[in-house]
């Protein structure tokens, strides 16, 4: 699935959105301003900018509000990944070196509160109280997700640990971007809630992928080593359908007792895992969420827009990182 294809309606919206973004360090300290250009010029395909500009635009929600909220949404997710980074020690995303390979720990932590509190600030120029009340809940969502994963989540394998953990981490944020473009828009609560199913089954699916591609993605297209999660005691989809085949294995009885530690173990069961079914199985998880997302979108009416969102659907299962 070419990713031109879901974009171009938004094309024109979506440069608004990168000039708010990189509009929020310009009266800044040099060296914050320089980092967080570097970090904006990583850049991704702003797939969650794009997912409320076109429900926004599909329901009729003003353009400003939704560059906005764009805007605010993809600060917030940057945030999220400057910290990500730091607590998991992560020296390259994208390909390209983090900002904490450069800074100390406490100037990464810092500059991502900067970009948290910048989002929170976009978010209340929407002027839109409820919106901004629903911004602050995802915002605690997602950290009380990295809380949970910190303290009581590595090593474990259980699938609703997973499913919760992947809502608090990615499809909490999906599921807001997707509801609050509709809030802001002349639409009914039936439709809103339509559009927050969407994002959600979305944001589930968006995740389910990275975690497979953690398995049979390149190393140098991920700016990142295969099997890292497990590395970090992050037990994924893959993972957990293994363990459900091969309870027995050792290196899969090790992580209840801290075996992810062990990078020879771990290096050893993800090899176990790519020669099963395993990822074949994550995947069809991921493929029917978006199925269930392409559901919700047959009762709206036929448009560009909508068209648009069921290729970002299917681009979910189809990208390769």
């Amino acid at each position: 699935m070419n990713a031109v294809a879901f974009l171009s309606p938004v094309q024109a919206q979506l440069q608004l959105v990168e000039a708010r973004l990189h509009a929020q360090a310009d009266d800044r300290h040099p060296d914050l301003r320089a980092a967080l250009e570097q970090i904006l010029a990583a850049g991704g395909k702003r797939i969650r900018p794009t997912l409320g500009l076109l429900v926004g635009d599909m329901l009729g929600a003003p353009e400003d509000r939704l560059v906005t909220l764009g805007a605010a949404v993809e600060l917030l997710h940057t945030a999220t990944l400057v910290h990500d980074d730091l607590i998991d020690g992560s020296l390259l995303r994208r390909g390209t070196p983090t900002l904490n390979a450069r800074w100390s720990p406490a100037a990464t932590v810092l500059t991502g509160d900067f970009l948290f509190a910048r989002a929170a600030r976009l978010a209340a120029e929407t002027g839109h109280l409820p919106l901004m009340e629903y911004f602050a809940e995802t915002l605690v969502v997602i950290v009380n997700g990295e809380l949970n994963q910190m303290f009581s989540a590595r090593g474990v394998i259980s699938r609703e640990s997973y499913f919760t953990r992947i809502y608090a981490k990615t499809a909490s944020l999906f599921e807001m971007t997707s509801r609050a473009a509709a809030m802001i828009s002349p639409a009914s609560e039936d439709v809103v809630e339509s559009m927050r199913r969407f994002g959600y089954e979305t944001g589930m699916a968006f995740q389910i992928v990275d975690d497979v591609l953690d398995f049979n993605g390149e190393q140098t297209a991920m700016g990142k080593p295969i099997g890292s999660d497990l590395l970090n005691g992050v037990v994924t989809l893959p993972a957990i359908y293994y363990a459900e085949l091969a309870p027995d294995d050792p290196d899969v009885r090790s992580l209840a007792e801290g075996g992810w530690a062990n990078q020879e173990r771990m290096v050893r069961l993800v090899e176990s895992i790519r020669r099963t079914d395993s990822v074949q199985h994550a995947m069809q998880e991921a493929t029917r969420h978006v199925e269930r997302a392409l559901v919700v979108l047959n009762d709206l009416e036929p448009g560009a827009e909508r068209e648009a969102l069921e290729n970002l659907a299917k681009f979910i299962v189809d990208r390769k990182v």
